[in-house]
């Protein structure tokens, strides 16, 4: 099991006040303030108007996966931020899937996605998921079609130039959208004096050493790529305080702290903290020997990931921090992919195996596409997981990071370190003892059906004591419901997890005499948060970009061709069914489809809607059934008593006289009496039954107009659907297929018994080599990133 080590054979402390409450407060955090982070798997990196974005979302706290938010919201924008719409998903085993589909007329160059979790909120919004998708058309990208704004910052290692310390200073230069670029130029000080020139190591990104003197002042002059002129000023030198500089040395950090002259004899002892993922790593005291001490710490059994060293003085005042990446490849597992069949001929077959190896359970995701569209292969789960979703700011290609584990990659990678803002922590509230406000709690059961009675008073609501809710959804048969309310209003089933959107009618059965009664639906349910006005760029595969775009071109020919064609009409000769055997068969399950009953066909009776309601209806069409008026319940003429009626039920749902009195007579379909002897269903049955059912699909438009009943629209999960992927062994087309994306599978599964899946698609007409891609994270938080390319 993948755990986090602490380190404790360091040099002994003296716990104080301040120090407790740091132990206390980091062991708070750990246990009840981990925060989560977001990634999502796209099935290829560019889309056209009119298609569909497919998704796989993983969720992971630190360094194994979150199995305790149980909803994740994405929402999709324009490049104004205006919300095209607001995704709602469950999250099982800390993964969801989903899809969005972009409007036929979006003529945008790109859609902006942010992904989050309403446990998310509470912390920091630059850690919230963030990506921009390129939507292929003809437009022109506005992004490169604007004046490019060079921007030049520098970061003091540790946070601050310190007067009389030898600093190092590291510089970023990069455009508005965060794309490094070319610079070349020096830093002068106020004599004029050049201190070093300014040489790019890698991605706009260099340092150089600075030795402040008393009054020294510091300024970049340096031209762009254009040769442009540009004058920028250094961050001031602080007069006390202590330097912070580090050292990567295979698998140890090598670390100085050095006091300014002004600060040597007010700080001779330091507190040296390391925190990885909100949990205490190690903490040293340290004192200081002529204004400096130095520590060496060990690396190889930490978990990978971006290391904080903080150091406090002797009050556990913060006076520096530098942060630094630790790569042990211990997150890595490697499936292995083996092409079982091959087929790159026109709508040939082709089988690819995935085998994982080892007992751990994991879930992956597979996406296939025509390997000569354009790639987007600056991030993917791994550099995003564990590197860039867990810093401030736009790191460009963070993917090139985990390319390898060479001592430059290295060095390269302690740039970003330098250059990217990280603060999980405010120390000033971590010394006090304090925690982060919670606003929202975590979503640890899914979202289910609830709601909130707005209106009537608590002795009121007490007197209801349950609320009675009838959904209809498209192409599903209505269902009924009874809710306990609680004391607040406030009513949920957790069993009823709502999937799309559903027509919900509601009535309070003991309601007389409660007036202006109002139900706000799904009020845990977050809405789409306005997202900012995003700015994407070419990746520079015009290639791939020009030969997506012809496809799509083409494919949207070959719609227009087909569309109005009409297939050809196949005859089926069978034994009639009565109407009344249809309605039987549609409308009723289990023992409610008993031949045994009196059928009432409402859709082929011309004179049902001439009755004003349902019993008025029941009384003339069934012999020997009655109603009794005072007691508000049906009788049998053989037994007056009342005490063994009918049962009623609304669409297989046991329900009361008040339910079915409001429903009108043009909104059934069909009714079925059994008579004293049947069971079936809630209760012992010895009185019969009464069964009503509600118009479906042809029968008529279901519940659109319960008099007497209030009703909402009410949404919950986004509802899922499958990927289509053509069997070509089955069936045929004249229809030209132009697929970018041949094969898209989010849940692909493997477990100890079983490690080898066998993935089988087809081929397109035009495509000539294929790109897999396979990520996924196993049970132990363990990533993977694997590409083939099939030719």
């Amino acid at each position: 099991m993948r755990q986090v080590i602490f380190i404790t054979a360091f040099l002994f402390f003296i716990l104080n006040a301040n120090a407790q409450n740091i132990e206390t407060t980091l062991g708070e955090y750990a246990k009840n303030y981990g925060q989560e982070k977001m990634y999502l798997h796209y099935d290829k990196s560019s889309y056209a108007p009119g298609e569909t974005i497919w998704f796989k979302g993983y969720l992971m706290t630190g360094i194994l996966p979150d199995n305790e938010s149980k909803t994740v919201y994405v929402d999709w924008s324009n490049e104004d931020g205006k919300i095209l719409f607001h995704s709602v998903s469950a999250i099982e085993d800390a993964t969801t899937f989903g899809q969005f589909e972009i409007p036929a007329n979006y003529s945008a160059n790109f859609i902006h996605v942010k992904a989050y979790t309403k446990w998310m909120l509470n912390f920091d919004s630059s850690f919230l998921y963030n990506k921009d998708l390129r939507i292929i058309t003809n437009k022109k990208n506005t992004a490169d079609s604007k004046r490019i704004t060079p921007e030049l910052n520098f970061f003091p290692e540790g946070g601050d130039a310190i007067l009389g310390v030898t600093d190092k200073i590291v510089f970023k230069a990069n455009d508005q959208y965060g794309r490094p670029i070319e610079i070349k130029g020096v830093v002068k000080n106020n004599s004029d004096h050049v201190i070093d020139s300014l040489n790019v190591i890698h991605d706009g990104m260099g340092y150089f050493f600075i030795h402040p003197q008393e009054g020294e002042t510091f300024s970049a002059f340096w031209e762009d790529e254009n040769g442009n002129s540009h004058t920028t000023v250094l961050p001031s030198v602080k007069s006390n305080g202590v330097a912070l500089h580090m050292t990567i040395a295979d698998n140890r950090r090598n670390f100085s702290v050095t006091a300014s002259p002004n600060s040597v004899a007010s700080i001779q002892q330091v507190h040296i903290l390391g925190t990885m993922y909100q949990q205490k790593i190690f903490n040293l005291d340290e004192q200081l020997e002529n204004g400096t001490a130095e520590a060496t710490i060990p690396t190889e059994s930490l978990p990978s990931g971006v290391l904080t060293i903080t150091v406090f003085d002797k009050d556990w005042r913060p006076l520096a921090e530098r942060i630094s990446y630790i790569n042990n490849e211990e997150y890595l597992f490697h499936p292995e992919v083996a092409l079982e069949k091959q087929g790159l001929n026109k709508r040939e077959k082709n089988e690819v195996s995935i085998s994982v190896p080892g007992d751990i359970a994991s879930d992956l995701s597979v996406s296939i596409t025509d390997a000569k569209i354009d790639q987007d292969n600056q991030d993917n789960i791994i550099s995003h997981l564990l590197l860039s979703g867990e810093l401030k700011g736009k790191v460009y290609d963070p993917a090139y990071y985990f390319i390898n584990k060479s001592d430059s990659i290295a060095r390269q990678l302690d740039l970003v370190m330098l250059t990217h803002g990280w603060r999980r922590f405010n120390w000033e509230q971590v010394v006090k003892g304090k925690f982060p406000v919670i606003k929202y709690p975590k979503d640890t059961a899914y979202l289910s059906l609830s709601g909130k009675i707005i209106g009537p008073s608590a002795s009121q609501l007490k007197k209801a004591e349950e609320i009675i809710l009838m959904l209809t959804q498209s192409n599903s048969e209505t269902q009924t419901f009874t809710i306990p309310v609680e004391a607040n209003g406030y009513f949920s089933d957790p069993s009823l997890i709502l999937f799309d959107t559903a027509h919900v009618f509601y009535s309070l059965p003991n309601s007389k005499g409660i007036k202006n009664i109002s139900v706000k639906f799904m009020p845990d349910l977050l809405p789409a948060i306005p997202s900012y006005p995003g700015h994407f760029f070419n990746t520079g595969d015009t290639a791939g970009n020009h030969y997506h775009l012809v496809l799509n071109d083409e494919a949207e020919q070959q719609i227009k061709y087909f569309k109005g064609k009409v297939l050809a009409t196949v005859k089926i000769k069978s034994r009639i069914k009565s109407k009344k055997e249809v309605l039987n068969d549609k409308y009723t399950s289990g023992l409610f489809q008993n031949q045994n009953a009196t059928e009432l066909d409402l859709v082929d009776d011309p004179l049902a809607t001439s009755y004003t309601d349902i019993v008025s209806y029941l009384q003339g069409k069934v012999g020997g059934l009655t109603y009794d008026n005072i007691a508000q319940k049906f009788l049998w003429m053989r037994n007056r008593s009342g005490e063994n009626g009918p049962t009623l039920y609304l669409n297989e749902m046991a329900t009361t006289y008040d339910m079915i009195s409001s429903i009108p007579v043009a909104n059934v379909a069909y009714i079925k009496v059994f008579r004293p002897g049947f069971v079936g269903g809630a209760g012992s049955g010895t009185g019969g039954a009464i069964v009503i059912y509600t118009r479906l699909g042809a029968d008529g438009q279901p519940l659109n107009n319960i008099k007497g009943l209030d009703n909402s629209l009410v949404t919950g999960y986004t509802a899922i659907r499958q990927f289509y992927s053509p069997d070509y062994d089955t069936t045929n087309t004249d229809q030209k297929d132009l697929r970018t994306t041949l094969y898209w599978n989010p849940s692909v599964i493997t477990t100890p018994a079983q490690n080898k899946v066998t993935l089988s698609f087809f081929n397109n007409d035009v495509s000539h080599s294929m790109r897999v891609i396979i990520e996924g994270m196993n049970k132990e938080g363990q990533l993977t990133h694997e590409e083939k390319e099939i030719k």
